[in-house]
């Protein structure tokens, strides 16, 4: 077991959210053992904070958001993903909109001003939960999974294996030991992609008005629009960074060997759900001991949030 982090000092990160192009500021600021990561609307007056815990997590499309009070958070799976993946445990982190920065549509934002921020070690063990048996979500047709089992090493692995059924969009697998070293070198930089006709469909929606080929890799006829690829595999890269961030709303660390396949955001939730449920006694733990939720009563706390 390992010590609890949080960062050094408070950092700052701008730019545009990725569905609704507001213009936001987004602030990393360190947190006290137990706290575990929060976030804060400091655009609506009088907005608690919110843990980014599953309990609080709401049924959005494309992405993963939190709720409390009538407030939200929305696309935080990116945030998440930086945080977990350099392991900081301990952390606040205000916005002033409803998304964080989309940035050049990955984690590198979020990992650098948390890099340059310094992480520091605190006294306060970590969590962790360790899988003892299989888990399994998939969709009804069977194509879409995400299973759990234990590690022989002992170590926290993620596995993705994409089919997009695009001609420019191989069929592709990428894995990665879940690590600060592994997550900056082999998953950070991977950008959220998505077809040409899309984008077009969410425009006329009213959602991602503001963004270009830059915040994320728009596939056209002929691959990346006015982009090029960092990896071959970087769409498959992408996924488990969106799994990264999802899966960190259980609260604690993970031990064992996570396997999707074609799997989305609430494929990713529905399975941090189910072992919490396997694993009661962390769930209770993680509870009694955030700190972010001693601002609410026990009568407030929600039990579950359907997402």
């Amino acid at each position: 077991m390992r010590h609890q982090r949080t960062i050094a000092r408070p950092t700052t990160v701008t730019g545009i959210g990725l569905f609704g192009g507001a213009d936001v500021t987004l602030r990393f600021l360190p947190a006290p053992e137990n706290h575990g990561i929060a976030f804060q609307r400091i655009d609506v007056c009088g907005a608690n904070v919110i843990p980014a815990l599953i309990d609080y997590a709401i049924k959005q499309p494309r992405r993963t958001a939190i709720a409390h009070q009538g407030v939200t958070v929305a696309t935080i799976e990116h945030v998440m993903a930086a945080l977990v993946g350099l392991l900081v445990d301990n952390c606040l982190v205000q916005l002033d909109a409803l998304e964080p920065p989309a940035g050049d549509g990955s984690a590198q934002l979020f990992a650098d001003a948390l890099t340059e921020a310094g992480i520091v070690e605190q006294t306060a063990p970590r969590h962790c939960l360790t899988i003892t048996n299989k888990a399994m979500v998939f969709s009804l047709e069977g194509h879409e999974n995400i299973h759990a089992e234990p590690s022989n090493s002992g170590q926290y692995t993620l596995t993705y294996d994409l089919d997009y059924s695009h001609p420019h969009i191989s069929p592709q697998s990428a894995s990665t030991e879940v690590n600060p070293q592994s997550f900056l070198d082999a998953v950070a930089f991977a950008r959220t992609f998505v077809l040409e006709e899309e984008v077009t469909a969410l425009q006329a929606q009213g959602f991602g008005l503001r963004m270009t080929p830059q915040n994320l890799l728009v596939f056209g006829p002929d691959g990346p629009i006015d982009n090029r690829m960092h990896t071959s595999d970087e769409c498959a890269r992408h996924k488990l960074l969106d799994c990264i961030g999802d899966l960190a709303l259980i609260g604690c660390d993970l031990r064992g060997n996570i396997h999707a396949s074609r799997s989305g955001h609430h494929h990713n939730r529905q399975l941090v759900r189910d072992l919490l449920i396997a694993h009661p006694h962390i769930r209770k733990l993680i509870y009694q001991q955030n700190r972010s939720l001693e601002i609410f009563s026990a009568q407030t706390v929600p039990r579950r949030m359907v997402s």
